[in-house]
């Protein structure tokens, strides 16, 4: 039966409404939250955010004050911007042959006196079992397959492993920006979702070497690495004010009983900032192309399994149609000159792009597999198997979904 339109729209309305009674009370909690967190000092900022396992929400640690906002510099004369994304068609058990395709676009755009544009896209196709598993290495017969969000992870991985291969290659006279689209937390290993040999694999095993090959490249080159986040949904930085105004010990804050969550908190002050994200805070604090203070995440995944130079620090980034995380190593915030050269360029790409870098549109549009990429894939195998003489079937299940019989 078909989504029933007229009940849709009438919960809709209702949820709308409520919304907009709602509006006038939240405008005065963002405002007395702003209000409280701007008297808070450096100092004070500083140790009440420093990593706790006892605090029972993701909080950001803050280095250089919780509030204040940077005023973007100039562009250089001459620059390129290099981003790279990736698509991927996951492996599908109603098919005969287990493979998956991954499919990395991506773009080099120089700007100034010698203005270019290179555009790439290449398909992967991994059907071989060393690609299809991740093995433990103190016992091959513990396997993790890879599809699903370990899938996304190795794709997250190799976009950046062509980035770094993308930037070796360009000449070493011009200021780089290298972006990806996303975060660089692997976000999907926190927790105990997953076996320790998995997170290894993938983080000490690729991801962390393809940051090496972009950090080494200075001094002969000047690389700017970041992760841009469009319409981010996190409250990391919502949850330090939190963390700053709260008076009670983070024992009873752990206590299920009166305690907080990552989303909430039933204590006052602590639940002024309830319902509230991020970018919420920085729409109000931040001018048009000016960016916040510089923060370190506290995800377990990049605290406790990234190496030091490459723990993920973010700020954001007002671009005038919305407000931006992005995401940067260690050694980006380290170099004064590296992190005032991305906020310039990723504020240009945007400015350029109509609110969105234009790097980062021109690479999803190389690596983008729409549906009927999708079955022609699919067609594609089938016809292989057929010419080969291969059992080519599939199961009744995905029979039934092209042939509906009512």
């Amino acid at each position: 039966m078909p989504l029933d339109l007229e009940e849709t729209a009438l919960q809709l309305d209702r949820a709308t409404q409520r919304m907009g009674r709602s509006r006038n009370d939240r405008e005065d909690r963002l405002a007395s939250l702003i209000q409280a967190t701007s008297q808070v000092d450096s100092d004070t900022a500083r140790s009440k955010t420093r990593y706790d396992p006892g605090r029972p929400y993701l909080a950001a640690q803050v280095e250089n004050g919780l509030l204040g906002c940077h005023a973007p510099a100039d562009t250089p004369s001459d620059w390129s911007v290099l981003a790279v994304d990736g698509s991927h068609i996951d492996v599908d058990r109603h098919l005969p042959v287990g493979c998956y395709l991954i499919n990395l676009g991506g773009c080099a755009l120089t700007y100034g006196s010698e203005p270019d544009a290179q555009l790439f896209s290449s398909p992967h196709l991994a059907w071989e079992p060393e690609e299809l598993y991740l093995s433990d290495p103190q016992n091959p017969t513990r396997e993790e397959p890879i599809t699903g969000s370990v899938l996304g992870m190795i794709r997250t991985v190799q976009e950046l492993e062509r980035l770094a291969e993308s930037v070796e290659d360009c000449p070493p006279n011009l200021p780089i920006l290298a972006l990806v689209d996303g975060s660089l937390v692997m976000w999907g290993l926190s927790g105990q979702g997953y076996q320790p040999y998995v997170r290894d694999a993938i983080i000490h095993g690729r991801l962390m070497k393809a940051m090496d090959r972009l950090a080494e490249l200075g001094p002969e080159k000047q690389v700017s690495l970041a992760a841009y986040v469009s319409l981010p949904r996190s409250t990391e930085v919502i949850n330090a004010a939190r963390a700053c105004l709260c008076p009670h010990p983070i024992s009873l804050c752990g206590d299920p009983r009166t305690g907080c969550s990552n989303r909430r908190s039933i204590q006052t002050p602590c639940d002024v900032a309830n319902g509230f994200l991020d970018r919420d805070f920085f729409q109000i604090l931040l001018p048009n192309g000016f960016r916040s203070p510089v923060y370190l995440t506290n995800s377990s995944v990049s605290r406790q399994h990234y190496d030091t130079r490459h723990q993920v620090h973010f700020y954001y980034l007002n671009v005038g149609e919305e407000i931006a995380r992005v995401e940067v190593p260690r050694w980006v915030i380290q170099d004064e000159n590296l992190l005032s050269l991305g906020h310039s360029l990723i504020l240009d790409q945007c400015r350029r792009g109509q609110g969105y870098p234009v790097a980062i549109s021109e690479a999803h549009e190389q690596a983008v597999l729409n549906g009927q990429d999708r079955q022609i894939f699919k067609d594609l195998l089938a016809r292989s198997l057929e010419y080969l003489g291969l059992p080519n079937y599939t199961s009744e299940k995905e029979r039934s979904k092209r042939t509906p019989w009512l």
